[in-house]
């Protein structure tokens, strides 16, 4: 066994496909193919499923995986004591639904930059389901992911909740409908919309407050960043999780607001998702713990009081008016 060969395979599993990881690691396809063949035959099992739409790790593959990263985190460890300049750090790969893109996990990234330097992180935007399976393949490293009441996380996963709020109407500053306190379902119906597309959290929220009929006038797009920018453009409303636009700059800067949505009592939950593993390394374990921070952080932010009026008691919970939300610490 050589440690080539492990590399190999953490570039296959992290790629996706042996075409792309040959050309991170400048080898050829051939090459590497059958490096990873002769560490088949050695440990005397398959590592990776070979499909036409590229390689991913195996079953007995994942299995294997703790154990492996263990060792190629040694051997860099070795490395750098030894004082060489070509350790391979293995990029971090998260998945995001992109609500949380903003809000936190841009300052999480920026803490775990100023903890260990310059790194490799690879930031995928993607549905709920495909940052699943990514965990669950090995090809992503963290998930974060909106769920609604009742969705379930696969077993193989570890979920920590980090915020919980509620759906809100997003429009203009401008909007008629801004002049409410609240928006009906009405209200709502009557407008042309925004919706995120099949596969997201939001787009699933929609056919449930509107059963199952949507506005005639719809857009559809896979974000909420873009979502808002098209709200900005007079294109229609949104309806986003409160703390996906709590702090946009749009609503900073007076463009965009929000209106809680009446009689509607539905939660959104913001999760942190990870393989269910023995050890997490370092760097994954330091930006576990960012995002946690992040997260008590924007809640304490919407408990501040206005400025100029006087602090307000403490208490044992706080409700903010447009968000119930709480946070978990990492597991």
């Amino acid at each position: 066994m050589r440690i080539e060969q492990l590399e190999y395979l953490a570039a296959v599993t992290e790629h996706g496909s042996l075409r792309r990881a040959s050309e991170a690691m400048h080898i050829s396809q051939p090459a590497l193919s059958e490096a990873v063949t002769k560490l088949e035959k050695e440990l005397g099992t398959t590592l990776l499923d070979r499909r036409r739409t590229g390689s991913r790790i195996s079953r007995q593959g994942l299995d294997l995986q703790q154990f492996m990263t263990e060792v190629l985190e040694a051997v860099d460890r070795l490395r750098q004591a030894a004082g060489q300049q070509s350790v391979r750090r293995r990029d971090l790969r998260i998945g995001t639904v992109n609500t949380a893109s903003s809000s936190l996990l841009a300052p999480a990234l920026r803490d775990l930059h100023a903890r260990h330097g310059s790194g490799g992180v690879e930031v995928v935007n993607g549905r709920q389901a495909d940052i699943q399976q990514g965990l669950a393949e090995g090809s992503l490293d963290l998930g974060l992911v909106n769920v609604l009441p009742g969705d379930e996380v696969p077993p193989s996963l570890v979920a920590d909740k980090l915020i919980e709020g509620t759906p809100v109407a997003c429009l203009r500053a401008d909007h008629p409908l801004a002049a409410k306190e609240r928006v009906t379902v009405d209200d709502l119906r009557a407008e042309p919309h925004v919706l995120m597309r099949p596969g997201f959290v939001m787009h699933r929220y929609a056919h449930r407050v509107f059963a199952g009929s949507l506005p005639g006038t719809t857009y559809a797009t896979d974000g909420a960043d873009l979502g808002k920018s098209m709200v900005a453009a007079g294109l229609g409303i949104s309806i986003l999780p409160d703390f996906s636009i709590t702090h946009d700059a749009l609503v900073r800067a007076g463009v965009l607001t929000t209106r809680p949505i009446q009689t509607d009592q539905t939660t959104v939950t913001l999760l942190m998702l990870r393989r269910r593993v023995e050890r997490v390394a370092e760097p994954l374990r330091d930006l576990q713990t960012a995002l946690v921070r992040q997260a008590r952080a924007y809640l304490a932010s919407l408990e501040l009081p206005p400025t100029g009026s006087d602090p307000a008691p403490e208490v044992a919970a706080v409700t903010p008016i447009s968000s119930r939300a709480r946070t978990l610490s990492a597991q």
